[in-house]
Formats: structure tokens, C-alpha cells, sequence
């Protein structure tokens, strides 16, 4: 008996597709909101299916952003209040980008419970993203013992990520909470987290340093925000990443270092790799592409960050661990404000984190990583989605041209080479990525099954993202295994 082809819905021809055996020409079959068959070119059955000729394009797997902050609380200027954009304004631009799915985050503080604030934060995001999502937990300062007790419903219910900061990134304001979990509570829910299939997420800075640091540049008046380096500093990395292992290996607890900025975190995460250790290294497109000197431009602080911008030799390193296998994920720390926000705060003390960077972040590593820098087509993939996927337990759903995965693609244009202009971007009134120049650029993204962007022409919904429940991979938990 002959196989049955299926009906299918959306085929997508004349492509160069990546997947995990390899790149080829492949024509993608979509049925319904699934991947049904990867045919040879000309293969698929279309009949009443819609057609979409991706001749010249490149065919790579739906983004995922694993570290997002929207609709959460501005630190920077805590007199003047404010939250950053929401899923409804940032993931319009996540569309254009060609990520089709983000990982935000649930902030639990001393008299909050965990189950309580998941749920309002579904509350906001249902209705209102034009993608795919879900949440880290977040566990901040000093909490009560009971809210670790927590951890293994969170972990059961789909929720297996929780994040710490191992400091305040800004120095104490009794307007302003602090984030930071002593390490006492970092062990304690590590031990809860290893021992129910989670992992644990890292924000990695020496407490001590960083606020000697405000202190010292506070009394010798170099109050220059030029100067974040030096107060978030290579060192002050060094510090955190070996003595989060070092707690991690003593728990039996899998890492996720968060945007990891310098030569010295890569470093640390590849040592612990090459023991077997189940760590991640997460950095940023920013930290790659700008460094400290960046500051002293004018709109420097566009491209800033917390941890900080770091050197060049720091550049180097993180090209070298995503192009390599040392670092697993390319990230943003998407903190979107308008560009009056972002550039509000000139000091030490009260320059805005993060930046829009969500958009970009498939193109910039495309033209950086794959053709300023050789970087495979599959090691592409794995940067921007498949290891995201894997280590949060959301593959083979997510991140994977494959049969049976959610039919999320994105159609990159290796063809269109330009500077990049405020016209490029569609989320807020500025992007620092203009006047970057480019080799190749996402032009379609399709969440599962539906076209959502297209040609420059925003078509989805903010109805159409939904809330992903995850469940890690014992592999993963266990030795590094992407």
C-alpha cells in the first residue's frame, strides 16, 4: 500500500531548509498548526493549499527569545515610576523579526506566593501577544521558606525555570526593590529545584564588588555612566559564575547563566562544560556587536545593558562560544522603553537597562554570525531557537523544522543587504541598531501554521500567542547536552 500523503494546508517551496539533519533544498509541508512532511522539491501535493515560493530564501526555525522584560517594573528611576512595553507593542516587532516565541518572566518578592503571580501574569499576556510564551520564575530577596515549598508544583504545572540575581544591579533605594537572592536561598532552591526537574537561571554578579564599586565611584565623583564597566566589572563576573558552579555542582543543580558579557563568564562556563557539568551560557547581540567605548557616544547608552558592555577582547570571546559550542543561546534582555526613557539617566546610578532588541536580534545574527563570521547554518538554528527549546523544555514542539513540531518558521533573504534605519523597526520611536549595516534580513515568519508577517506587512493577531506549558528533559538536566 502507497503512503498517504496528508492534506496539507501550507506548503512552502524552492528553500534552503535547515534542519537538524543538515540544510537542503526541502519543500515544508503544514498541516493545521503542525509540520506534516519534508518532501523532495516539487514533491508535495498542494492542491487547495496556499504556496509560498521561498526561492532564494533561507527556511530556519521560529526564533525563540528565552530572556524578555515586558510590562515589568523600570528600576533605574524609581521617583518616577514606569513599566517597560508590553507583549502587545514588543512582540509586533518579535514578528517582523522572525521569533515566534519569548520567555518572560514572573518576579516573586517577600509576601508574594509563586502560584499568584504566575497567575498575573498570564492574566496579562492572554489576548495580548503576537507570539508564543512563557515564564521563569523569578525568586528575589530575602523570601520566606515557605515559598520554596512552591518550586515543585510551579515545576509539575509547566513553570521549570527560576531565575536569581546573585546582586542588586543598582544600589539600594528605599523606593526601589531589591532582586537579589543571598546564596543561602540560592543552594536552597537549587536543592528544590534538581531534585523535581527544574533549572535554575543566573544572573551573575559579585554582590560585594558591585556595590563597593557604587560606593567608591560615588565618593571620588566619577558618577559618568561611561564608566558602568567599571563598576560592573570582568571580575565581578569571574566571582559570581565560579561560585554559582561551585553551589551547583555541591546540589546536583543545572545552570543558565543570563547574558553572559565577558571573556571571563565564558571561560568559566566552558570549564564547567568540559567537566560534564550541566551548565548554559546565554549572551546578548549587544554585548557582541558593542563595547564600553560605545558610552561614549551619544546615544551609547541605547546599546547598555546590566550586567555592562564590556572590551573588545570580550567581544571576541562570546563570537568565539556561539560560533563554538561554548555558549548555547543568543538572547536580548528585551527591555523595551521609548528612546526619552532610555536615554533619561546619564549616571552610574540611574541608566535605563536593557534595550529593544528583540526585532533584530534573528538578522543581526545572521549577518554577524553567518556571514561576517562564518557561523554554520545549523549552528544558527541553534543559537536562535533550537537550544533554547531544548533547554527549557520546549523541543521538539518548538524550535525545529521537523514533522510533528509546531510549523513556526521564519524566511530569512540573504539578498537584502542595507543600513538599517528607524524606518526598519515597529515597536517604539528608536532601535540601536540604526545605522547598522546588513547581509541578509528576515522578510516572513509563520507561527504555527499561520502567516503573521510578511513582506514588511504586519497580519497576525494579538490573540494568536499562547501560553506554553514545558517540561525539561531529564538529558538536559544532566550533563550539557546542547
Amino acid at each position: 500500500m502507497g503512503y498517504a500523503q496528508p492534506v496539507l494546508d501550507l506548503v512552502i517551496r524552492h528553500g534552503q531548509v535547515v534542519t537538524p539533519q543538515g540544510v537542503g533544498a526541502w519543500d515544508v509541508g503544514i498541516e493545521g498548526e503542525r509540520i506534516a512532511v519534508l518532501g523532495q522539491p516539487g514533491t508535495l501535493a498542494t492542491g487547495s493549499a496556499r504556496v509560498l515560493d521561498a526561492s532564494g530564501k533561507i527556511v530556519v526555525p521560529g526564533g525563540i527569545d528565552p530572556h524578555t522584560h515586558l510590562a515589568h517594573a523600570i528600576m533605574s528611576h524609581p521617583d518616577e515610576p514606569g513599566l517597560t512595553m508590553g507583549p502587545e507593542e514588543d512582540t509586533r516587532g518579535m514578528a517582523f523579526g522572525g521569533t515566534t516565541t519569548h520567555i518572560d518572566f514572573c518576579y516573586v518578592r517577600p509576601g508574594m506566593e509563586i502560584p499568584e503571580v504566575i497567575e498575573q501574569r498570564r492574566a496579562r499576556w492572554k489576548g495580548n501577544s503576537y507570539v508564543d510564551y512563557a515564564f521563569h520564575v523569578t525568586l528575589c530577596g530575602p523570601l520566606a521558606l515557605r515559598v520554596f515549598e512552591q518550586i515543585p508544583e510551579a515545576i509539575q504545572e509547566g513553570f521549570p525555570s527560576f531565575k536569581v540575581f546573585t546582586t542588586n544591579v543598582l544600589p539600594p533605594h528605599p523606593k526601589r526593590a531589591g532582586n537579589r537572592l543571598d546564596f543561602g536561598r540560592i543552594q536552597h532552591a537549587m536543592e528544590k529545584i534538581a531534585a523535581h526537574g527544574g533549572l535554575i537561571a543566573v544572573h551573575g554578579e559579585d554582590e560585594d564588588l558591585v556595590q563597593f564599586m557604587y560606593e567608591k565611584f560615588r565618593a571620588e565623583g566619577r558618577m559618568d555612566g561611561t564608566n558602568l564597566h567599571l563598576v560592573h566589572t570582568k571580575l565581578s563576573e569571574l566571582l559570581a559564575f565560579r561560585r554559582t558552579i561551585a553551589l551547583a555542582r555541591a546540589t546536583g543543580a543545572a545552570v543558565y547563566f543570563v547574558h553572559t558579557s565577558a571573556r571571563e563568564g565564558v571561560e568559566a562556563v566552558a570549564e564547567a562544560r568540559s567537566l560534564g557539568l550541566p551548565v548554559y551560557g546565554e549572551t546578548l547581540h549587544q554585548y557582541t556587536c558593542f563595547n564600553a567605548d560605545y558610552y561614549k557616544t551619544p546615544r551609547g547608552f541605547c546599546s547598555h545593558t546590566y550586567p555592562s558592555l564590556k572590551l573588545p577582547e570580550d567581544q571576541q570571546a562570546l563570537w568565539g562560544g556561539l560560533v563554538g559550542d561554548d555558549l548555547s543561546t543568543l538572547a536580548t534582555d528585551e527591555y523595551p522603553t521609548t528612546l526619552a526613557v532610555k536615554l533619561r539617566g546619564k549616571t552610574i546610578e540611574d541608566v535605563t537597562g536593557g534595550n529593544v532588541g528583540a526585532e533584530a536580534r534573528m538578522g543581526i545574527a545572521f549577518s554577524e554570525g553567518v556571514v561576517k563570521r562564518g557561523m554554520s547554518l545549523e549552528r544558527f538554528a541553534e543559537i536562535t531557537a533550537t537550544n533554547a527549546a531544548r533547554i527549557f523544555g520546549l523541543y521538539p514542539r518548538k524550535g525545529v523544522i521537523a514533522p510533528g513540531s509546531d510549523a513556526d518558521l521564519a524566511l530569512i533573504d540573504p539578498g537584502i543587504k542595507k543600513t538599517l534605519t528607524r524606518e526598519d523597526f515597529h515597536v517604539t520611536d528608536y532601535s540601536p541598531w540604526e545605522g547598522w549595516s546588513v547581509s541578509g534580513w528576515p522578510v516572513t515568519t509563520i507561527l504555527r501554521g499561520r502567516v503573521i508577517a510578511d513582506g514588511g506587512a504586519l497580519v497576525g493577531s494579538p490573540s494568536d500567542g499562547r501560553l506554553l506549558q514545558r517540561k525539561i528533559d531529564p538529558v538536559i538536566l544532566r550533563r550539557p547536552a546542547c
